[in-house]
C-alpha cells in the first residue's frame, strides 16, 4: 500500500514508511473516516500523535490546517521517517518529533502543562497489554484541552472500555481494525445516541 496525504495543502504527497519495521500503516479508508469525524476540529488544533510510525495521521492533520503536531515514537527508524516525511511535505522542521516511551512522554508533557485538542494513538497490535497501559496513563495526566477528542486504533477483537475520566462515546470497525473515540467524562457530546457506531 502506498502511504500518502489524502487532503489539504499536501494532498497527494507520498509518505515513507519506517525502514525495517513491521508497521500496520493506516489505510486511506480509516484515515479518511477519522478525519471525517474530527471535521473542523482539526483546523487550528494541537494534535498529539502517539506511536506515530510514519507520522501519517499527524501530517494529514497539518495538511488540513492543524496548528501544531507533536509526534512520538520509540523507534529510531520511525523518527527518521517522520522527519523525512515532514521535509517532503514542506512542513516546518521545528515541529516536535520525540523519540521515547509513550507513557514517560505523557508524564513529561503533563509536567510542562501542555494541552492538546486531539490525541491519536496507534499502538502495536502485537502487544495487547500496551493498549490498557497507555490509555490508563493518558487518563492519569492532565494534557487534554476542553472538548478534546482521543482516538485509539486497536485490533477489532480487543475490548476497549472506559479508562478513568476517559469515556468512550463511539467506535467504528474497518476490517481487522477498530477506532475507539473518547472524551473526558464531564464533556460527553450530546450526540451519544450515535454510539455504538459500528460499520
Amino acid at each position: 500500500q502506498i502511504l500518502r496525504v489524502i487532503s489539504g495543502s499536501a494532498k497527494g504527497k507520498r509518505l515513507k514508511a519506517p525502514r525495517g519495521m513491521a508497521t500496520r500503516p493506516i489505510t486511506d479508508l480509516i484515515k479518511g473516516a477519522l478525519f471525517s469525524v474530527w471535521g473542523s476540529r482539526v483546523i487550528g488544533a494541537r494534535l498529539l500523535d502517539l506511536f506515530a510510525g510514519s507520522g501519517s495521521v499527524g501530517i494529514e492533520a497539518l495538511s488540513r490546517g492543524a496548528r501544531q503536531v507533536v509526534f512520538v515514537d520509540n523507534s529510531r527508524e520511525a523518527i527518521q521517517a517522520i522527519k523525512d516525511n515532514l521535509s517532503n511535505c514542506r512542513f516546518s522542521p521545528d515541529l516536535p518529533v520525540i523519540r521515547g516511551d509513550v507513557v514517560r512522554v505523557l508524564q513529561t508533557l503533563d509536567q510542562r502543562q501542555e494541552k492538546f485538542d486531539l490525541v491519536y494513538l496507534d499502538p502495536p497490535f502485537s502487544n495487547e497489554r500496551v493498549f490498557n497501559q497507555v490509555m490508563s496513563a493518558l487518563a492519569d495526566v492532565d494534557i487534554l484541552a476542553p472538548g478534546a477528542v482521543v482516538v485509539i486504533r486497536a485490533p477489532r477483537r480487543k475490548e476497549m472500555p472506559d479508562f478513568g475520566v476517559l469515556h468512550k462515546y463511539r467506535q467504528s470497525e474497518y476490517g481487522e481494525s477498530c477506532l475507539h473515540y473518547y472524551r473526558r467524562q464531564e464533556e460527553d457530546p450530546k450526540d451519544d445516541g450515535n454510539f455504538p457506531d459500528i460499520r
